[in-house]
């Protein structure tokens, strides 16, 4: 059986471990094959080309090959566009990684969520604190419906009722979307989730989705939050949890 080889491949690395005293095994996230293992041959060498170049939250263009579950990485060239993010911006990368890597099956191409996350890490890197909160919104909003997560936001779940433009409803990780109680700590008006429906629409650009949470993004923070953790089998993420002890210190 011939061995596959995958060339120029678009490519973000999104956790790295160490395989042996001078090699790694990379988890990649890929436009066309979806998140994928590589092994890296010789990358903690000093001489080596892959040291400087298989960073986080940098694009890539990969090649690899191979049968095995873990493929040979054969070279890595960074495409440059942005530096790295810093700060707030970081950590908010590492989250966006924590949730590909706990959510995203291997070999599951996403390409339209792959652009979003191109897209996302890029306006990380603005290091605009009110777009990063925007950008996140926007992009776990896109991860939960392209893996099939997310209820659709028109109707309510259990009822397929049309919601009201005026009514308040709340996105729940047991139930779907809802009518709100007085005791919900956040929800938003049938019009709001309305415009959220249709900026995820698959004629839709991640610009949409990003300029329909704008009027609402505290109010997503806290449903998605709970929602994503449901998912994830947590009760707080490893990089939500590392933000909270930084901003303890």
């Amino acid at each position: 059986m011939a061995t596959k080889r995958i060339a120029d491949e678009p490519a973000y690395i999104l956790h790295r471990y160490d395989w042996s005293e001078s090699s790694l095994i990379l988890d990649v996230f890929t436009r066309q094959y979806g998140r994928v293992a590589l092994v890296a041959r010789g990358a903690k060498k000093p001489s080596s080309s892959f040291r400087p170049v298989l960073l986080p939250l940098q694009l890539l263009h990969l090649a690899f090959g191979g049968d095995a579950e873990i493929r040979n990485l054969k070279s890595a060239e960074w495409q440059g566009g942005h530096v790295m993010p810093t700060g707030d911006g970081l950590l908010s990368g590492y989250y966006l990684n924590e949730l590909l890597m706990r959510l995203l099956a291997r070999d599951d191409p996403h390409p339209a969520l792959f652009d979003a996350y191109a897209a996302t890490v890029q306006l990380l890197a603005s290091q605009n604190t009110d777009t990063l909160q925007v950008a996140l919104r926007a992009f776990e909003l896109r991860l939960l419906r392209d893996i099939g997560l997310l209820p659709t936001l028109d109707a309510e779940t259990a009822t397929l009722q049309a919601l009201e433009l005026e009514t308040r409803y709340v996105l729940v990780a047991e139930s779907g979307l809802r009518e709100a109680h007085e005791d919900d700590r956040a929800s938003l008006s049938g019009a709001e989730w309305l415009g959220l429906q249709q900026a995820l629409e698959s004629y839709s650009t991640f610009s949409d989705t990003v300029q329909a949470c704008v009027n609402s993004v505290t109010e997503l923070k806290t449903q998605l939050r709970a929602l994503l953790h449901y998912h994830c089998g947590v009760k707080v993420l490893k990089t939500r949890q590392m933000m909270i002890d930084l901003q303890a210190l």
